[in-house]
């Protein structure tokens, strides 16, 4: 298969385009796309055969749930069975935005969109480039990061096609995305609301804004048999091809230092190293490459960096890398959540 890449400068001088791409999405073919957080690879969200499609093209396990992507409430009424007060708060308040809502779902969405769940994840995009896909198309598209299944999702188009060349049929390039990692997933099936997923809406935000105690639930639960609630609860993610080591600590020098000690020892024994770094701690370091993610007084420019970080070193070709860790401030919750997915929770705590 030939994939057709579109870069999309303005929608007025791409309106041929976004119309071919929502014909694709609409007869069950698959586009990637732009949204602020990644980029998704969507689908009919109403078609099995296309959710199939989407697996395949991944390499994903067919139990991990799809977000269904709409671009107003009157779709979202189509999808469930009741969206309660809070979730529908919620929703007015956050969207379009960077946050997922689980709520009980209709019959008409199926069963393999959902990994066999009664439940369905959806949220409504902050991306113009998003939103005019699925006006064009007139289906709630499904749509997991656009990343073969494991690798760190794609935050800009040529990410997409290092993974998914040759096996979709058009990816709309509108450069890179601003949030940088997966939304928050929120399920308000419960009495309580709980976060399955943190991102860039945290635990603090909606608590403040929903005036109740929001949970924090982000591993599978012995009740939940295997299955996973959300997208990213239950497979290894965001991995880079090098082993990866979190070091943690509270005092920043130590942390330095320790990195630094393990460096040098696996280079005497003859390994290439990464490290990720800090803008704070960069110039601190000795290995054989150094990246920051970005700055710890300003945590939303490592959410916007970490996947391209991440991928730079499958191209550096170290054969390990060591990162410092990012804890104490409410985002961190959503960068360490995927630090410790893409280290394979290899963790060393000092």
């Amino acid at each position: 298969m030939e994939t057709k890449l579109v870069k999309i400068n303005n929608m007025e001088d791409c309106k041929k385009d976004m119309e071919e791409a929502g014909r694709l999405i609409k007869e069950g073919e698959l586009v990637a796309f732009p949204t602020e957080t990644v980029y998704g690879l969507g689908g009919n969200g109403l078609f099995p055969d296309a959710a199939r499609k989407i697996y395949a093209a991944k390499g994903r396990p067919s139990d991990n749930p799809l977000i269904l992507h709409v671009c107003d409430m009157q779709m979202v009424e189509s999808l469930v069975k009741e969206i309660p007060d809070n979730a529908r708060r919620a929703m007015e308040h956050f969207w379009p935005g960077p946050m997922t809502v689980i709520l009980p779902k209709a019959d008409q969405v199926p069963d393999c969109v959902t990994g066999g769940l009664d439940t369905v994840a959806i949220r409504m995009p902050d991306h113009p480039i998003a939103l005019e896909l699925i006006k064009k198309s007139g289906v709630p598209i499904a749509a997991p990061s656009a990343n073969t299944s494991g690798r760190p999702s794609p935050t800009k188009a040529e990410h997409v096609m290092e993974d998914l060349h040759g096996k979709i049929p058009m990816i709309l390039d509108g450069g890179a995305v601003l949030v940088g990692v997966e939304s928050t997933i929120i399920d308000f099936t419960d009495t309580e609301p709980v976060i399955l997923r943190p991102g860039w809406i945290t635990k603090e935000t909606m608590e403040d804004f929903l005036g109740c105690e929001v949970l924090m639930n982000t591993s599978l639960k012995a009740s939940d048999h295997g299955v996973p609630r959300a997208p990213g609860m239950k497979y290894k993610h965001y991995a880079p091809k090098a082993e990866m080591v979190l070091v943690l600590g509270e005092d920043q020098e130590k942390v330095v230092n320790y990195i630094n000690k393990l460096a040098r020892e696996q280079k005497e024994k003859g390994k290439k190293i990464g490290i990720i770094a800090s803008d704070e701690t960069k110039d601190l370091y000795e290995a054989d490459e150094v990246v920051s993610v970005g700055q710890r007084a300003h945590l939303e420019t490592v959410t916007a960096h970490l996947y391209d970080v991440l991928r730079e070193f499958d191209h550096k070709d170290v054969d390990m890398i060591y990162s410092e860790g990012f804890e104490g401030e409410p985002l961190s919750e959503a960068i360490m959540n995927r630090m410790v997915k893409a280290a394979g929770h290899e963790i060393l705590r000092i």
